[in-house]
């Protein structure tokens, strides 16, 4: 997702999602977001149906009130507008012009209303869920508050940056499973896709701004990843040692891409044309340079 998930028109939508979602009544219009608004919705669901049985801090409690009526002041919500306060408006466009700023203003405010419940509940479910394992209750719940802090992340970096995270914690998860040959597969199988989406978006911001600082991401990542992923293979039996180099492999191959991209924004090279499922994949600098 880009980060204009709130725009308007999309705040407007994802609020009509919600209200269908809850049982209002269903607008016929579609929107090409609606697929990635629907996993947010899916979330908000969720939040819903599984309240967490813990307290909200009450100093977050007054943290997050403050942020929502700053926001709300900000973006209008619950002003009145030009036509209540009393301005006149005159023709068929005046006639809807209430009509449509009431909905805009009730989208705003059902945006305000959902973060405040998804934060809510998030700051609970979060510590409840942190520990879960593939096959525990809460596993889904985890996986779910991963996908939704993606698609709040407010740009490439962000989101690049969560994703190697959550390679981080698939690994501290297969270290816990290991003995467990399919759930142990399973998570390398995850940790290495977050690996790859993390590194092609690292790797592409900074291909595109010729600046190395998601490289210092990816290099930050690899150093601690790799030691803790070949500590995997002490005590493992034969099968889960070949899956283990595998993600060895992934790693390695990582390192090489994103030093072939430091040298090419060192030497002035544009941003590259062709890529791959890590990201650019970088020309080498002439040789006279």
């Amino acid at each position: 997702m880009d980060s204009n998930l709130f725009s308007r028109r999309r705040a407007e939508r994802f609020a009509q999602l919600l209200d269908e979602a809850n049982g209002g009544r269903r607008h016929h219009a579609r929107s090409r977001a609606d697929d990635e608004l629907a996993a947010l919705v899916a979330v908000s669901q969720r939040l819903a149906g599984d309240r967490p049985a813990g307290e909200v801090d009450a100093e977050f409690r007054s943290g997050l009130r403050a942020m929502l009526v700053a926001t709300a002041e900000r973006e209008g919500v619950g002003a009145p507008t030009k036509t209540e306060a009393g301005t006149a408006t005159t023709g068929v466009r005046g006639s809807l012009l209430p009509a449509v700023t009431g909905r805009r203003a009730r989208a705003r405010g059902a945006i305000l209303v959902g973060i405040a419940a998804g934060a809510v509940a998030l700051s609970g479910i979060s510590a409840a869920s942190e520990n879960a394992l593939p096959g525990d209750a809460l596993y889904g719940m985890k996986r779910s508050t991963e996908r939704a802090q993606l698609a709040l992340a407010s740009s490439d970096l962000s989101r690049g940056q969560l994703f190697l995270d959550f390679a981080r914690t698939r690994l501290d998860e297969a270290a816990t499973v290991r003995g467990d040959r399919l759930d142990f597969s399973a998570v390398l199988d995850d940790m290495d896709a977050d690996t790859r989406q993390g590194v092609r978006l690292l790797a592409t911001v900074a291909a595109q701004r010729s600046d190395p600082t998601g490289l210092d991401a990816i290099d930050a990542f690899l150093a601690g990843q790799r030691q803790a992923v070949s500590g995997l293979l002490g005590r493992a039996d034969h099968v889960e040692r070949d899956r283990t180099r595998r993600s060895l492999a992934l790693l390695d191959e990582v390192g090489r891409r994103a030093d072939g991209l430091r040298e090419a924004i060192a030497c002035g090279l544009p941003a590259p044309a062709a890529s791959d499922a890590l990201g650019p994949t970088p020309n080498a600098c002439p040789a006279d340079r």
